[in-house]
């Protein structure tokens, strides 16, 4: 037969008159990384950060009133002194820290345990997830009323790798270097503009010392017209009266010109584990940063330049949180019924649902979504 036998001497299962932090909370004291940031008029965008709650606000895992823990042990022959045997009882309830909103302005910060980003502006919304890899390396980017022009604006979506000090700083001086470099310069001279503009935030950003690198998609709209441009495998898709088509190539090492560019330069293309690398290392071949891999992995970008027609209905920029889960035609179906030819377009909404669906497929990484509607622009 088993007894409950009391083991008040053990330290493991003595109550303590100090309760035990709960292991779902977050530290106070965590330290905090800047967020990205939203240029513009402060009234025409929200952005709404969720973070774990404090540990004041967790209930304890144990407390000075709960009975001592019971240890089962199999005798034959009842222990003395032992005249009732203690019942058992239902393990105190665990509460999850809830996620706590708040409405915050366009220079945010988020703290390091960031689950999401929200962001709903005039003609665009942003949403964003922390991957379960740990720190939220994404940064997105939006300045509208360029010049005090409704109809110019500029959106980014930068996907960091090791470690956000790389899109960080890309969000604050990429949209100003392509505005200084586009300035008085006719059409067809903005491909060579968005190129120095790239090429001078990446000389400025590893002039910083720091390490790490990050991905680029960009959306420049100006004068009825759409100049995108990317750098790595960030993307952008867009929407031609519910056809999906596609503005960048990722630049990755199992592309053959980037390839052949690669190993003309000394440099070595490798795969792993069904991942195409450089050098072993790295899986893209085009980014802004990585000093240790500058000779091979350019900023350079590839830049498309449309006139927006009464077809162009909507740009999704995306990390490839979401592309690595999301065909492109995939993503156009599942926007377009709350973005196109409705009265009250609700981007927002559509961003999420593509955050969730790639989520739901199995995506590790961190996820950025940001939907434009063209027409909003045009």
């Amino acid at each position: 037969m088993y007894r409950a036998m009391v083991v008040p001497t053990s330290p493991v299962f003595s109550p303590s008159k100090s309760k035990i932090q709960s292991v779902f909370c977050k530290s106070e004291a965590s330290s905090f990384c800047t967020s990205p940031r939203v240029y513009g008029p402060q009234s025409s965008a929200t952005t709404t950060i969720a973070t774990p709650r404090s540990p004041s606000s967790s209930s304890s895992l144990s407390s000075p009133k709960s009975p001592p823990l019971a240890l089962s042990i199999q005798k034959q022959q009842p222990l003395p002194g032992f005249d009732s045997v203690l019942k058992k009882k239902r393990p105190m309830k665990l509460e999850i820290p809830a996620v706590v909103s708040a409405t915050l302005g366009f220079a945010a910060e988020t703290p390091r345990g960031e689950e999401e980003v929200q962001v709903e502006g005039k003609g665009y919304s942003v949403y964003c997830k922390r991957g379960r890899r740990g720190l939220m390396e994404d940064r997105y980017s939006v300045a509208v009323d360029h010049d005090g022009d409704s109809k110019q604006a500029f959106f980014g979506v930068f996907d960091g790798h090791g470690g956000p000090k790389a899109a960080e700083f890309v969000v604050k001086n990429l949209e100003k270097n392509i505005k200084n470099e586009v300035s008085n310069k006719c059409r067809e001279e903005i491909e060579v503009a968005i190129r120095d503009a790239y090429l001078t935030t990446d000389m400025e950003f590893l002039k910083q010392g720091v390490g790490g690198g990050t991905c680029c998609v960009t959306a420049l709209i100006q004068r009825g017209d759409l100049v995108v441009s990317n750098a790595g495998d960030c993307r952008a898709v867009m929407s031609r009266g519910g056809v999906a088509e596609v503005l960048t190539s990722d630049h990755q090492p199992s592309r053959e010109d980037e390839k052949d560019r690669i190993e003309a330069l000394g440099g070595y293309v490798d795969c792993c584990h069904g991942i195409w690398r450089i050098q072993g290392s790295l899986a893209v071949s085009r980014a802004i940063g990585d000093q240790s891999l500058k000779r091979w992995v350019i900023a350079e970008p590839e830049t498309r330049l449309l006139r927006i027609q009464p077809d162009c209905e909507f740009l999704i920029l995306a990390s490839d949180g979401l592309w690595n889960k999301v065909s492109n035609q995939e993503a156009v179906d599942l926007v377009r019924p709350s973005c196109a030819g409705v009265d009250r377009p609700d981007l927002f909404s559509a961003c999420k649902k593509l955050v969730e669906l790639s989520s739901w497929r199995g995506s590790f990484d961190d996820i950025s979504v940001m939907i434009i509607q063209l027409d909003h622009f045009a």
